[in-house]
């Protein structure tokens, strides 16, 4: 049996390996500074194969850097040995049951950078949408502390570290003389693991002020791709003036728009492609004479932009129509005369221009979205805060700068279809599982949402602490819940109300089970069950589902087979048992199921016999079968 990783991917490791398929002769070996043998690229080789110019270094060219860029590029690729904890207490089940775990949306407590590095291969590819209200570097904000003092096993050891208060963010002041550097360390490597989990057509919307709208850019262009960047939007955050402003009073924000892939006019490239928003007014359209084509509205037959017909049309009444000075023909002749032929022309009286019928029938299905977000069409900061006034009445002013629900519902219109994932690294109120539960109330569409916000601390003076809401978590958990019950009550929609609810947090594992090498023979003794020993077999479960790619809101039961507690995840695609003194009949009723995986504890054997039949068992009943232990 081989033996699970247990770690997040080392993404360096993982574009090496991509490298080596694509030009393995360009792959050599040397010997470093350490006279240790290394892989190395050969570049001279590369350049051949790639027929292209490699720059390397102090040679000018364009590209977009900062101190410590190197340092965050190696952040995002660094594997780490953390894992996620169900918290069932905290869960809500589909139909909004407190402590069921039945929901197929996702909330995790900790730092995103985490979640996205332990996400990675679990949802690779598989997320249609990203938002992100990440912190916008006021001068006042603050912004998560990534220590890039330290080397990166140390910060793998140690990415958890705190302040004095517990939280993971520092103020990012404009003293500061990393004003820009500290954000764009922040942001860079969660954008460039953000990167992988988009579908192909998939896209992700990220709002953002004026103070590092063009870093943001920047960054987005290099990691997505300048040719997947798709429109900026313009949001109408606040309508009032600010009379006491120095300059201007701002009234906007922006939200970026960049696609995993681009769609073009070939065939073969499946990329983004952006949804029509419905009509929301067709009043416009009527059918007083019962046209057989349905309603209609009239339109100009004549246009500002020169076209070459000339021609005079001829009205019932023999009034000759020509074209008006300083106006074109909209239409052909030919075409006039096939609309005439169809009565699709309104005359009109004397000697007025026809008009053309539009039939709402020929207008495509829905409006084109548009870059300027408007407070009418997507909300303002003033109705976010209105409603989270209304779900929570006894806390005013629970929650400062959460966006808008209907700003976000917007962005999953353009942007999402059925049964699509939705992720929010940044979640702070939760306004995005709000929006997504809304949205699948009106459509009926099933879509699901990530969520995952880091649990800072409320202010101990402010009301949210007092009323027991001790993080950012607990005030968005119950957002969730509150928004939910309202919408089921208003809809008695049949959707998905609640979430699982996990927490990041150390490896269930000992240290021995990723560096046997580095322990001692005295202390072996301490490691005779590589597991910690205040872990559940439910938290090895989720461990694992990690590990294996398995989606975190599959179905999973618990069966009893010949004594033994076995997991069931996805109607037994993995097969999952952690106890001991496994014997052999539990091994063989779960062979001849045939799961996908068969996971086992490490040396979980009953006896030496087991273990020597094992593989014979799995052989006989189920060679398909992959088997892991842990």
């Amino acid at each position: 049996m081989d033996k699970l990783n247990m770690s997040s991917a080392d993404l360096a490791k993982r574009n090496l390996e991509k490298l080596v398929s694509l030009f393995p002769d360009a792959i050599t070996e040397v010997i470093n500074n350490e006279g240790k043998l290394i892989h190395a690229i050969d570049k001279d080789i590369l350049m051949q194969d790639i027929n292209l110019e490699v720059i390397d270094g102090a040679k000018e060219r364009y590209q977009f850097t900062w101190p410590d860029k190197k340092h965050s590029i190696v952040m995002a690729n660094s594997p780490i040995t953390k894992t996620l904890r169900l918290e069932k207490d905290k869960s809500l089940g589909r139909d909004g049951t407190n402590g069921e775990v039945n929901s197929k949306n996702i909330f995790i407590e900790g730092d995103n950078l985490d979640a996205l590095k332990l996400l990675q291969e679990t949802y690779l590819g598989k997320v249609k949408m990203i938002y992100i209200d990440p912190p916008y570097n006021t001068g006042n904000d603050f912004i998560y502390e990534d220590n890039f003092a330290q080397s990166v096993d140390e910060y793998a050891d140690n990415s958890g570290q705190t302040d004095e208060d517990g939280n993971r963010l520092v103020q990012n002041s404009e003293s500061n003389g990393r004003f820009h550097t500290d954000w764009l360390n922040m942001i860079y490597p969660r954008l460039k693991l953000a990167r992988d989990f988009l579908t192909d057509d998939g896209v992700i919307f990220i709002s953002i002020d004026d103070n590092e709208q063009e870093n943001l850019k920047k960054v987005c262009d290099e990691i997505f791709g300048g040719n997947n960047f798709i429109a900026q939007i313009v949001w109408e955050k606040v309508h009032t003036r600010k009379n006491s402003a120095i300059n201007f009073s701002s009234s906007h924000e922006y939200i970026l728009c960049y696609a995993k892939i681009k769609r073009n006019n070939s065939r073969d490239i499946v990329g983004f492609r952006r949804n029509l928003l419905p009509r929301e007014n067709t009043n416009a359209y009527s059918n007083p004479d019962n046209d057989p084509k349905g309603p209609w509205k009239a339109d100009p037959i004549t246009a500002h932009n020169p076209y070459a017909a000339d021609y005079t049309i001829t009205k019932p009444n023999g009034v000759v129509v020509h074209r008006p000075k300083d106006r074109y023909w909209a239409y052909s002749e030919s075409s006039i005369r096939k609309m005439i032929k169809e009565s699709a022309i309104i005359w009109g009286d004397g000697d007025s221009m026809p008009m053309a019928k539009r039939y709402l029938a020929d207008v495509q299905n829905g409006l084109v979205p548009v870059t300027l977000f408007d407070r009418e069409f997507a909300g303002d900061s003033s109705e976010a805060k209105k409603q989270l006034d209304r779900l929570f009445p006894e806390l005013k002013g629970i929650f400062d700068y959460s966006k808008p629900v209907k700003l976000i519902s917007r962005l999953i219109q353009i942007g999402t279809n059925e049964d699509d994932i939705v992720l929010d690294f940044f979640s702070g109120s939760a306004t995005t599982a709000n929006a997504v539960m809304q949205m699948n109330a009106e459509d009926g569409k099933n879509r699901k949402y990530i969520l995952v916000q880091l649990p800072e601390k409320t202010n101990n003076q402010s009301e949210a602490h007092k009323a027991g809401y001790n993080t950012i978590c607990d005030i968005g958990e119950e957002r969730i819940r509150r928004a939910g019950k309202k919408i089921k009550e208003e809809t008695d929609a049949d959707i998905d109300y609640g979430f699982r609810c996990f927490k990041i947090d150390s490896s269930n594992m000992k240290d021995v089970y990723y560096a046997p090498a580095d322990v001692e023979q005295l202390n072996l003794d301490g490691f005779e069950d590589n597991v910690k020993e205040d872990r559940t077999p439910e938290d090895l479960l989720i461990q694992v589902m990690l590990d294996l790619g398995i989606l975190l809101s599959s179905d999973i039961e618990t069966q009893d087979i010949a004594g033994k507690k076995v997991f069931s995840v996805a109607d037994g695609y993995l097969l999952a048992c952690f106890d001991k003194d496994v014997t052999e009949e539990t091994v063989t009723k779960i062979a001849k199921k045939k799961p996908f995986y068969a996971v086992f504890r490490d040396n979980s054997m009953s006896n030496d016999s087991v273990a020597a039949n094992f593989e014979q068992i799995f052989e006989t009943y189920s060679p398909e079968t992959v088997r892991k232990v842990l």
